[in-house]
C-alpha cells in the first residue's frame, strides 16, 4: 500500500483529470461492462511506479493492478508485459491516463538513470540525483533514481549542508561559512561548492566534508583530485563531487577524472518518458 501523501497525490491528480466525469467512456461503454487491462513496456529500459499505478487504480475503483515483472531491472526484450488489472471498464478507462502519466514518467527517470550509472561504472564514480525535481513529486522522483541504481543526494534543505557560492558571500568567506555551519550542526556533513582550484584549497583548509566541484573541465576535476589527496586528509576524503554540464555523451570522462561522486540534473528535470501503453479486453 502506498503512504498518505500518495495516495493525496494520486486522488489530485484523477480530479484534475477526470473532473466532473469521463464523458466518453460514460456515452459508449455499458454501466456494468467489465474489462482486463495489461501494462505494456513497449521500450527498452527500467520499469518503476507500478504501486503508484496500483494506486491510481484501486482508488478509482478499477479493481487491484498485480505485477507481472520485477522492477528495477533493465528489460530489452519488448513489447513485455509489467501489470495487469481486472475491474469495471469505465473505471479502468477513467484511471488510465493519470496511472500511464505516473508509470512512464518514474521509469522514464529510472531508466535515465540506469544509463548514467552504466556510462560512469569504468570511472568508479557514483551517480547523484538533485533537488531538480518536479514540485510536489520529488519522493517519488528519487525513489525512481534509486530504482534505477544511482543514489540520491539530500531529500531537501534540512538534512545535509551545502554551502554555495551565495551562502558564502553572505556569511563572509568560505572558512566564516564553514564554521558558522559546522557550529550551528555539528552531526551533519559539510559540503562546500567550488568554482576553481582556489576555491577547492579554501574549502579543503576549511576542513569540508565533500567538495562540489562546480562546472569545472575534466582538466580541473583531475587537479582538484591531485590537491585532495596532497592535502594529506584520510585516503579518498573529502569527497569530490562534480556537477554542471554533465550529459551521457560525457559523464564517462568526467568519471574517469576520478571524482567520487556526479551529480546530474537532468536524472530528474528531463528524462523522457518510458513508452508504456494499456491495453484492455472485454471480461466477464
Amino acid at each position: 500500500m502506498t503512504d498518505a501523501a500518495t495516495a493525496d497525490l494520486v486522488d489530485r491528480a484523477l480530479a484534475e483529470d477526470i473532473g466532473a466525469g469521463d464523458v466518453t467512456a460514460e456515452s459508449v461503454v455499458p454501466a456494468g461492462a467489465r474489462a482486463r487491462a495489461r501494462i505494456v513496456q513497449k521500450a527498452p529500459g527500467v520499469v518503476f511506479g507500478v504501486e503508484v499505478a496500483a494506486e491510481v487504480f484501486r482508488r478509482a475503483g478499477a479493481g487491484e493492478l498485480e505485477g507481472v515483472a520485477a522492477e528495477g531491472a533493465w528489460r530489452d526484450e519488448v513489447p513485455a508485459d509489467v501489470a495487469v488489472v481486472a475491474g469495471p471498464a469505465r473505471a479502468l478507462l477513467a484511471a488510465e491516463r493519470t496511472a500511464l502519466n505516473f508509470l512512464c514518467h518514474l521509469s522514464g527517470i529510472a531508466t535515465l538513470a540506469a544509463r548514467y550509472v552504466a556510462a560512469a561504472a569504468p570511472g568508479g564514480a557514483t551517480i547523484l540525483d538533485t533537488r531538480k525535481t518536479t514540485p510536489g513529486l520529488r519522493a517519488l522522483e528519487k525513489a525512481a533514481v534509486a530504482a534505477g541504481g544511482a543514489r540520491n543526494h539530500r531529500m531537501g534543505l534540512d538534512d545535509a549542508i551545502l554551502l554555495k557560492e551565495n551562502h558564502i558571500a553572505l556569511a563572509g568567506g568560505v572558512g566564516e561559512a564553514a564554521a558558522k555551519a559546522r557550529a550551528a550542526h555539528p552531526e551533519l556533513a559539510i559540503e562546500i561548492e567550488c568554482r576553481d582550484l582556489d576555491d577547492v584549497a579554501a574549502a579543503l583548509a576549511a576542513g569540508a566534508d565533500r567538495l562540489l566541484l562546480d562546472n569545472m573541465d575534466a582538466a580541473g576535476l583531475r587537479e582538484a583530485v591531485a590537491l585532495r589527496d596532497r592535502a594529506g586528509t584520510r585516503d579518498g576524503e573529502p569527497g569530490l563531487e562534480a556537477s554542471g554540464g554533465i550529459t551521457l555523451a560525457n559523464v564517462a570522462a568526467v568519471a574517469a577524472t576520478g571524482v567520487d561522486f556526479i551529480s546530474v540534473g537532468a536524472l530528474t528535470h528531463s528524462a523522457p518518458a518510458l513508452d508504456l501503453s494499456m491495453l484492455l479486453e472485454p471480461a466477464a
